[in-house]
């Protein structure tokens, strides 16, 4: 079956605008009502969380009137981070989690993501037979079956006790100064809240949500504010998390970033020396640098690459029993601990690597040097499709060309956007950009 309304993280869109509209969420309730109670038992419950834009009401609202119309109980519980929908999904016992996010896109978008009762993301075929559902006549349950719908209050701090946990038992933040910035989203409560309670000083960014500053000058994907921060409070570390917290960028006592890359790259090293990194093996998708693959290899690990999107990673980590793999975009995925990506926990296992060896956070952030690479971005028409063209494709083969034997290069569509994404990877820079920008430019007039 193919998807029309699902791309590679749930179905997404600019609010009010299809198929971000109230009418669509409603029908997408019912048809994953309709999927979900298939077995025909009669009591079946979902839970919802959101993150903090003004859209969220109407979607949630949607949502939940789609979802008792079918006979699913619905479990409200507010603003939490995508992971926490995944921990609580299982938790709970639901059949399904659902979280009404855009992830790290500006406030005027939002997004529907799925997790099946095992606290995963729904596969593509799952997507699929939603949308058929959803195409069809979908047949609401009888009056004395329709269900019900209410709010659980504690459902933050579940997941607060529960993220505590993976913290190493006999250690503590006392003396550790942390910036955390929560992108104005939904972890604006729930962050701060862990890190105190494991005993660090913690300086909050971005932790005043108006239902239109999430992501704004602030979060993974913009953490200049929390590197200014860091530096002016002389923190330790900064933890920079995404609008629905499933990223996270790491800050040193200097204010540099260690994108995602990075941050496995530690990870794998040490889980690997402690003997906990299942098939010496880390997953990461295609965007990640070559020197990660190369700082791998060295230390006799693997790298094994999937198309990008968490999920795939995900899939992939699952099917070969694999327990660390992420993207360079933040998304750090551990098994060990949680069912996707997971910005807190991630920073706690950082935090817990300076605890453990004593080294500041610049010891740490820094695992390999990478390779010269450049991403841009080319925004495209509903219904376009510049790729097509004969005069990009000639360009892309002719870049490939180039750079056969010194690099690598990388053109695909987003999942969640109307860009073409355009990266090479070259350790000649003039080259390096040469490559992208010849491309870039036929992308644009094709667009």
């Amino acid at each position: 079956m193919t998807r029309k309304l699902f791309g590679t993280d749930g179905v997404r869109g600019q609010a009010n605008s299809f198929p971000m509209t109230a009418e669509i969420a409603l029908r997408l309730g019912a048809a994953a009502g309709r999927f979900f109670r298939r077995d025909g038992q009669k009591q079946h419950r979902v839970v919802i969380g959101k993150d903090t834009r003004l859209s969220g009401y109407m979607l949630e609202n949607a949502l939940t009137a789609g979802l008792t119309s079918t006979g699913m109980n619905v479990l409200l519980l507010g603003p939490v981070p995508t992971p926490a929908v995944g921990f609580l999904t299982r938790s709970m016992r639901a059949d399904v989690g659902i979280m009404i996010s855009a992830s790290h896109n500006p406030h005027q978008d939002n997004g529907i993501k799925f997790f099946g009762p095992d606290g995963f993301k729904l596969s593509d075929e799952a997507e699929a037979e939603i949308e058929a559902i959803l195409e069809g006549e979908i047949q609401p349950a009888q009056p004395q079956n329709i269900g019900r719908a209410r709010r659980i209050d504690d459902g933050r701090g579940r997941y607060v006790e529960y993220a505590k946990t993976t913290f190493p038992g006999r250690k503590r933040l006392t003396g550790i100064k942390v910036v955390v910035d929560c992108a104005n989203g939904a972890a604006y409560r729930a962050a701060p809240d862990v890190l105190w309670e494991l005993g660090a000083e913690v300086i909050p960014v971005g932790v005043s949500p108006n239902g239109y500053n999430i992501n704004d000058g602030c979060g993974s994907t913009n953490t200049r504010a929390a590197a200014e921060t860091v530096v002016a409070h002389g923190a330790d570390m900064g933890i920079c998390l995404d609008g629905d917290a499933d990223r996270v960028m790491i800050l040193d006592e200097r204010g540099q970033v260690a994108d995602g890359d990075q941050i496995m790259g530690l990870f794998a090293a040490r889980w690997a020396a402690e003997g906990r990194l299942r098939g010496d093996t880390l997953v990461a998708t295609v965007m990640s640098n070559l020197g990660l693959e190369r700082f791998l290899t060295g230390r006799g690990l693997r790298l094994e690459r999937t198309a990008v999107g968490d999920r795939y990673v995900v899939e992939r980590m699952r099917g070969g029993g694999f327990n660390l793999g992420g993207e360079q975009s933040g998304h750090i995925v551990m098994t060990d601990y949680a069912t996707t990506g997971d910005g807190l926990i991630a920073g706690l296992q950082f935090l817990a690597a300076m605890a453990e060896t004593g080294e500041p956070a610049s010891a740490l952030v820094r695992q390999f040097d990478p390779v010269p690479q450049l991403l841009k971005n080319v925004r495209y028409a509903a219904g376009a499709d510049p790729l097509a063209a004969t005069r990009v494709q000639s360009r892309i083969a002719e870049a490939e060309a180039q750079l056969s034997g010194c690099g690598r290069l990388l053109i695909r569509k987003s999942g969640t956007e109307p860009l073409i994404r355009v990266m090479a990877e070259c350790e000649d820079a003039a080259l390096l950009a040469e490559v992208v920008n010849g491309i870039v430019a036929e992308v644009e007039r094709a667009a």
